[in-house]
């Protein structure tokens, strides 16, 4: 059995970490034993995060955790976990429990001979546990296009929350890795696909948090202008990229 290192990127996460931690904890105890850690990588958070975090790490030694007092990005967080993750197979998922520790495992059992896997809610067999809205449906197909089209990658949802990848291909990528907020997940995807490695798409129970922090209309054009940024920045037209980074922090 491969050693997992998992990653949780938390914003002000008071109400949700404990359930999350408890949740994971007690489903990997039951099938991974000794063999993993979870690293939470706190991003700036102003409230009770960091106390609960550190209850848990004085409790378990395999639970560890940096405190970023300056918010550095859901990419910037999982960047940093990188750098310290141990795990023969390295993930992330997201502090709402979005992504169950049993759905989460059932990427780390189907990842064979692949370099990464990563979880799809549009996938064949993925099941959403509540209808979204047709306006949310539209805008995120609309934007897995427009991502297909720009960078030539034919992933379903390259949004959802839930990733592994084996050691080797991160160590490959991480200093290329860039820190844009909304783009990192294809920036991350994108640096695999330039380097060769074969990543697979798999489907997943997808459980929607009531308490999500992600407002459609305030993000739609920050994400727009992120895959814009990062389009370019694969570009020579590099310049163009360097020039939105100075103006607007994506």
């Amino acid at each position: 059995m491969k050693s997992l290192s998992l990653i949780i990127p938390a914003y002000n996460e008071e109400k949700r970490i404990k359930k999350t931690l408890e949740k994971y904890i007690t489903s990997f105890n039951n099938l991974l034993k000794n063999k993993y850690e979870v690293i939470i990588i706190l991003n700036g958070c102003i409230d009770n995060t960091l106390k609960i975090v550190r209850q848990y790490s004085r409790k378990y030694s395999f639970v560890k955790f940096r405190d970023y007092k300056e918010r550095i990005g859901k990419g910037g967080a999982i960047r940093e976990g990188f750098k310290i993750a141990k795990g023969d197979i390295i993930g992330f998922v997201d502090a709402d429990s979005s992504t169950s520790p049993e759905e989460f495992l059932k990427l780390y059992n189907n990842l064979g001979d692949y370099d990464g896997i990563i979880a799809s809610r549009w996938c064949k067999g993925a099941l959403i546990s509540e209808n979204q809205s047709l306006i949310r449906i539209i805008a995120g197909r609309a934007f897995n296009l427009i991502i297909r089209i720009m960078f030539n990658m034919n992933y379903k949802d390259t949004q959802c929350g839930a990733k592994l990848f084996k050691k080797y291909a991160v160590e490959k990528i991480i200093d290329k890795i860039g820190l844009t907020k909304w783009a990192f997940d294809i920036d991350l995807l994108y640096l695999m696909k330039l380097n060769k490695f074969k990543i697979r798409e798999f489907p997943t129970v997808w459980e929607h948090s009531q308490d999500s922090k992600f407002n459609l209309k305030r993000a739609a054009l920050q994400m727009g202008l992120a895959i814009v940024r990062l389009r370019l920045y694969y570009s020579p037209f590099k310049f163009i990229a360097m020039f939105i980074d100075r103006k607007i922090r994506l």
